[in-house]
């Protein structure tokens, strides 16, 4: 038994030197940077390149459908939905879900915006989202400008609802820096 204990810490330590080592590694996309290209396919199975998209953007990466820090977020953005639109603002939502998990995820709230399938994390490791608790993919909000320019950005992996207030506060606050 005391082997086993012994065996299963070793696990762990390496498991967490593995996982801060990858993070290092990741360039991380920062405010006043462009962002990485973005060609992946929505709940439909259609390939959207968020890189031809000439409007301020919302990005946020969210760990993973039917979770529940990821419902609330969901549900958060849609009720805030027309505060966007009102704004000029358009909404992604991207995970590495299947699209057809995003197409249920999205029927089952009634989700007025666009989720995207970054199905092999390429899109994650290019933007540098992190992972939280050694494993957990991580959450992380862009706003980005017509120019695809990131203009503020939020990381918090517990204050799934706190992501919508932030990025609204940012938007209301500094309209002419997103057109």
């Amino acid at each position: 038994m005391k082997k086993m204990k012994i065996l299963i810490i070793i696990i762990i330590v390496i498991g967490i030197i593995i996982f801060k080592n990858e993070d290092k590694d990741m360039k991380k996309v920062e405010v006043g940077d462009v962002i990485p290209a973005i060609n992946l396919k929505d709940e439909n199975g259609v390939e959207v390149n968020i890189n031809t998209i000439k409007k301020p953007l919302i990005l946020y990466f969210y760990p993973k459908d039917e979770t529940p820090g990821c419902i609330k977020e969901a549900c958060k953005f849609r009720d805030e939905f027309e505060s966007f639109v009102n704004l000029g603002v358009q909404v992604f939502g991207i995970s590495g879900d299947a699209p057809s998990s995003h197409k249920k995820f999205k029927e089952k709230y009634h989700l007025p915006f666009t989720l995207l399938s970054d199905t092999k994390n390429e899109v994650r490791k290019n933007f540098g989202v992190p992972n939280s608790l050694l494993f957990l993919p991580g959450r992380v909000t862009y706003v980005v400008d017509k120019n695809g320019i990131v203009t503020y950005m939020f990381n918090s992996q517990f204050g799934a609802e706190k992501h919508i207030e932030k990025a609204l506060k940012f938007l209301r606050k500094n309209r002419t820096a997103i057109k």
